[in-house]
């Protein structure tokens, strides 16, 4: 099984256990879904790559319910999952097991593409193919938006920056060591990049508007129109 995504949680408990691992786990769905309102009512196509057990999608067809919604993910146990949160909405398809640097051509361009919390599993060369690919499946003047895991601008940084992280989620009932494992996965599972270094990839890649949208303890997410 191909499964690109190293998440540290298994697809079943994905749901119960990511917010006690991301802050604002659903603030960042929730603003995601609020700033595309603000920019388009009712966008023809949305496209969320790297989409998980589908819990974006799942909150934001009740918002754009003209909307038809494309997922992928590297992880088929996630997509089984989305699968089955998701099986009852017709206007809901599934390209497949697909990292977003491995997707073709879809039928209509998208409106929205939305990348969260995914694309930081990447190395170097495979993210700037994965956010060339999503410039490029894009509709002239669509919506980019991601979030992802960041790296502070210095080692000292770093380190506070994961003692914070560490504190969140034991406040939030981990387990010690549990908590230790996700941040020694820093750099070795998961491989983030600062704020600034985002920006330049994502204007380099062709973006025409690149704005930081929000920032908390280790994650950002970022705003690009096409």
């Amino acid at each position: 099984m191909k499964n690109e995504n190293k998440t540290s949680h298994s697809a079943e408990i994905y749901d119960s256990q990511i917010r006690s691992t991301i802050p604002y786990y659903d603030f960042i769905h929730d603003e995601t879904i609020n700033l595309v309102k603000s920019m388009v009512d009712d966008p023809a196509i949305w496209f969320d790559t790297g989409c998980g057990t589908g819990t974006l999608v799942e909150k934001a067809s009740k918002e754009f319910p003209n909307t038809r919604f494309i997922l992928a993910d590297p992880s088929q146990e996630m997509l089984d999952e989305a699968r089955m949160k998701l099986s009852s909405n017709p206007r809901i398809e599934f390209l497949g097991n697909l990292t977003s640097q491995e997707i073709g051509k879809i039928p209509q361009k998208p409106y929205v593409i939305t990348a969260i919390q995914s694309h930081h599993y990447l190395k170097v060369d495979d993210r700037k193919k994965a956010v060339k690919n999503c410039y490029n499946l894009l509709r002239q003047d669509g919506i980019y938006v991601t979030f992802e895991n960041t790296r502070p601008s210095t080692k000292h940084g770093v380190e506070l920056a994961k003692n914070y992280w560490r504190n969140f989620q034991l406040s939030h009932g981990k387990d010690p060591e549990a908590v230790e494992d996700h941040l020694n996965r820093f750099d070795v599972e998961y491989f983030p990049i600062t704020v600034e270094e985002h920006r330049s990839l994502l204007e380099n890649i062709g973006f025409r508007v690149v704005e930081l949208l929000w920032f908390s303890y280790m994650q950002a997410g970022f705003y690009c129109i096409k």
